[in-house]
């Protein structure tokens, strides 16, 4: 089973899991975990190949809608769910796949069609990265730093890195190699009727108006919303917006 974090006692209401994107994992959403656990558990995951949970030779939507219904079966039977970005993905095919145990659903900033770009220059960068000159995290960022220029994107990769065993906590082998599957989409049929939620940043282009036809062919019920002067890393760049969205959609 994929590694979880819970954050807060079990409530009346249903847990909100919480699927992080791509190169991401469970500590990367610890304080919005915390700040919505007032009302409700809070069920952070390592997705497969990241963080502290299993490897394996597969990055496929199904096989992460599976790991996902999984941990929801093993806490209850039925969940919120939030997913970004890649764990938006898996979070839309589970519900699909698995509708009865989503309760609402929760997008945030992805749409379910393929993208053309490729997020392999990231796992280049840190492969470049040699582990062995590294003894704090600004040592690694230094290196990062020659091809990575944005300072968030590196702070945000270097919470993968494991410092003292000198390690990246991702499968970049995998990563790599299924990287066609993750900025694709597989083809699907059905749709979800429950409660969704597609939340995007108002800078990001990932979910597009020409998007939404789709969007609404497999999530009839779903209601949009654009976080002001917000990015794709929307929760990150603006969290006080995001989760006052999240809430009130949760809530409503």
């Amino acid at each position: 089973m994929l590694n979880t974090v819970l954050t807060g006692p079990a409530t009346d209401l249903p847990p909100l899991l919480i699927v992080h994107g791509l190169y991401g994992s469970a500590r990367n959403w610890g304080v919005i975990a915390k700040r919505l656990s007032d009302e409700r558990q809070v069920i952070s995951v390592d997705m497969r190949n990241h963080g502290e949970s299993p490897r394996f030779d597969t990055q496929s939507y199904a096989d992460m809608a599976g790991d996902l219904a999984e941990v929801i079966r093993a806490h209850g039977g039925r969940a919120d769910v939030l997913g970004h970005s890649m764990g938006g993905k898996a979070s839309m095919i589970l519900a699909l796949n698995h509708p009865e145990l989503v309760n609402r659903l929760i997008v945030a900033d992805i749409a379910p069609v393929a993208y053309t770009h490729s997020q392999v220059q990231f796992i280049d960068a840190m492969r470049d990265v040699d582990l062995s000159l590294v003894e704090n995290r600004s040592d690694a960022d230094a290196q990062l730093a020659k091809v990575v220029d944005d300072a968030g994107i590196r702070a945000f990769l270097l919470q993968s890195l494991d410092v003292k065993a000198q390690k990246w906590r991702l499968n970049l082998d995998v990563l790599e190699a299924e990287m066609p599957k993750i900025v694709g989409f597989p083809e699907v049929s059905g749709a979800f009727e429950g409660p969704s939620f597609f939340l995007s940043g108002a800078t990001s282009d990932y979910v597009l108006p020409d998007h939404r036809p789709t969007i609404k062919s497999l999530f009839p019920a779903s209601k949009f919303a654009k976080i002001p002067q917000a990015g794709h890393w929307l929760h990150a760049e603006k969290p006080r917006d995001f989760e006052a969205a999240i809430r009130a959609f949760l809530n409503a």
